[in-house]
């Protein structure tokens, strides 16, 4: 058993001895599971790179593509170039271009891998934007992803949340947006905990008023939505929403807080999943989904429980406000874990959290068994401890 001194939330060191790794029954690549799970799955930053970090992208490519290989094996699917890669934050429309076409001609070669891609307005500057233009930069990635043969993402705007003038506005720019979708797409409502550039989207402040817009628009646009993920980090909003679409739209949980019972679900339905936690928690999601396709539904249901509910307390601590920096945790956990050799991120975002935060992260990550090599892990945690003048 591998013991070390860990700092607690007083910034005081003691003993921590870690747990032995959790020995969860996975899914194989491909395996069907009992509902779609989709991975947001971060990007790994190329630290050699001559750059300067806080202004220029640079990413290893390579590493990127064998996590998301990591993701497939596990029978999970991918969401790319989502939020969980930096988007909006350290990715710019360049770079993600290239990481989507990588993964979508991946994919290509793993018969049943499952990849939808974030098409947004990002490469415009959403100060001074016009309702044209966001219809323009909305086209002009959905024709790169669609070109390439993948799914799309249809991803919250900043440009078309400062160029619209009222729900109507929202309302048209999907329609029109959505006409030139080949094959239905994901929609995403992301809260502003996780960006506050995205306040008020809908046209509403009001989350039952912006779900009335958004439901609106689905309804009438049904055919060409596969589903829509929101990302509001309350279940009674979901639940609410969930019970009020088509019967041919799905839900998607973004609820990195309560997604256990919203993908288990009740009397009314379920969530499928399309999450940043997934990330982290990869081994345990596939277990778990995997439990939860059991004949007997009560006991599916319980191992399921079983598996995915002791990570909740890591989920909230990795999303906690401002939690827009969730980012951080994910890819300290990746170091952890092996499936990357440096701690650094796009942006230099691997600085946004503290040092007791990461702390934390630690100790809840291995009280449920999610490192694969303890020793390894708490080896690398001491790097982080003696970076931070914490031997």
């Amino acid at each position: 058993m591998t013991v070390f001194r860990l700092p607690g939330d007083d910034g005081r060191f003691d003993e921590f001895a870690m747990p032995a790794p959790a020995t969860w029954q996975t899914a194989k690549p491909n395996q069907p599971l009992a509902r779609i799970a989709l991975s947001a799955g971060h990007v790994v930053s190329n630290p050699r790179a001559d750059i300067s970090p806080m202004r220029d992208v640079a990413i290893d490519f390579e590493a990127t593509q064998r996590f998301r290989d990591y993701l497939w094996d596990l029978g999970l699917g991918v969401a790319e170039a989502m939020d969980t890669a930096q988007r909006g934050m350290g990715l710019d429309w360049p770079s993600a271009q290239i990481l989507i076409r990588n993964t979508v001609e991946s994919a290509k070669a793993r018969p049943g891998a499952v990849v939808f891609s974030g098409v947004g307005t990002d490469h415009i500057d959403p100060a001074g934007a016009s309702l044209d233009a966001v219809l323009k930069a909305y086209s002009e990635q959905l024709s790169f992803v669609q070109g390439i043969g993948g799914r799309v993402i249809l991803m919250a705007s900043r440009a078309l949340v400062r160029a619209a003038r009222s729900p109507a506005d929202y309302v048209e720019v999907y329609r029109r947006v959505l006409a030139e979708a080949d094959q239905p797409v994901i929609l995403h409502w992301l809260g502003d905990m996780f960006d506050p550039a995205l306040a008020g989207y809908w046209g509403h402040h009001d989350v039952a008023a912006a779900m009335d817009t958004c439901l609106g628009m689905i309804a009438d646009n049904a055919k060409k939505i596969d589903g829509i993920k929101i990302s509001l980090l309350d279940e009674k909003h979901e639940i609410a929403m969930r019970r009020r679409l088509p019967s041919t739209v799905k839900m998607y949980t973004g609820d990195d807080f309560n997604y256990p019972e919203l993908i288990a679900g009740d009397e009314q339905g379920f969530s499928h999943a399309l999450l940043g936690i997934f990330d982290a928690i990869a081994p345990a999601a596939s277990a778990a989904l995997l439990a939860l396709g059991n004949e007997n539904r009560a006991a599916g249901t319980k191992a399921f429980r079983e598996i995915l509910d002791p990570t909740v307390a890591l989920s909230r601590e990795l999303f906690r406000a401002p939690t827009q920096y969730y980012k951080t945790g994910i890819v300290f956990l990746a170091y952890l874990n092996g499936h990357q050799d440096h701690f650094t991120m796009l942006g230099a975002q691997q600085g946004a959290r503290s040092i007791l935060h990461l702390s934390r992260v630690f100790r809840l990550a291995a009280s449920i068994g999610l490192f694969a090599d303890p020793a390894r892990a708490a080896d690398r945690m001491r790097r982080i401890l003696a970076l931070h003048g914490m031997e």
